[in-house]
């Protein structure tokens, strides 16, 4: 059986032709695989797993029924709802996995992760993740009413959008450096992230070992996920 790798799917309320699609998938193509990864930022914003809003809750739905069917689901943190929690877990069935991670696939040890702690390039998003991912933040945050909360968000949304298009392309894609240095302190031969919204398969030497990464495309303009099967990794769209 396959598994199955997605990242940056961003659902907003906003962009319910993307929740509508990502429903799709998980009847279709997720429900005949052996575990679905969630890569980080499942969601454009999440603000707390008491948050009401029916789109998300939907989600939620469509994650129960595919994990009470059987499939595996495990979900890491991305840099738009790193604050998924417990609650979230048990609405769904999703195990909750460390970013990063290493998995054993077929007796191939690979690293999972969002791929943001990579850009290191980018010093000021690097500086606000050190803040908003301490235990002492998010409990500050979480305390607040609902409606803060997302007047917050929404402020962090405009803010991030305000420094994407002000910002060289090049210091928000990986650092060359940190990916070799993640590759020899781990020993794996391949990494998966997402983050970038670049979409790709990069072979590396290193070392003089090959290794290899892939990174995960982003669902705003099309849905796309990762497959392996059988020792093949194979990156795939979905049409709207």
């Amino acid at each position: 059986m396959s598994r199955l790798f997605v990242s940056d799917v961003h659902l907003d309320a906003a962009s319910p032709e993307a929740v509508e699609q990502f429903l799709a998938f998980l009847r279709e193509q997720a429900a005949g695989a052996q575990a679905l990864y969630i890569l980080g930022d499942l969601f454009e914003t999440w603000i707390g797993d008491d948050d009401p809003e029916p789109q998300k809750e939907r989600v939620r739905a469509g994650l129960r029924t595919l994990t009470g069917s059987g499939v595996a689901v495990f979900i890491l943190h991305g840099n738009r709802d790193f604050l998924i929690g417990r609650g979230f877990c048990e609405s769904t069935g999703c195990r909750l996995i460390a970013d990063p991670i290493i998995s054993e696939f077929d007796g191939e040890r690979i690293l999972l992760t969002h791929g943001d702690a990579l850009c290191t390039d980018d010093h000021s998003y690097q500086e606000l993740r050190s803040i908003v991912r301490t235990p002492a933040w998010q409990r500050k945050f979480l305390a607040l009413p609902i409606a803060d909360r997302d007047m917050l968000a929404n402020q962090a949304r405009a803010g991030s959008k305000h420094h994407t298009s002000n910002t060289t392309p090049n210091i928000m894609d990986v650092n060359a450096e940190a990916v070799v240095a993640a590759f020899r302190a781990t020993g794996v031969s391949r990494i998966i992230h997402g983050h970038t919204h670049r979409p790709g398969i990069h072979e590396i030497v290193i070392d003089d070992r090959r290794v290899q990464r892939i990174v995960l495309g982003a669902w705003y303009e099309e849905g796309s996920y990762l497959r392996y099967e059988n020792g093949r990794y194979e990156l795939l769209k979905l049409t709207r």
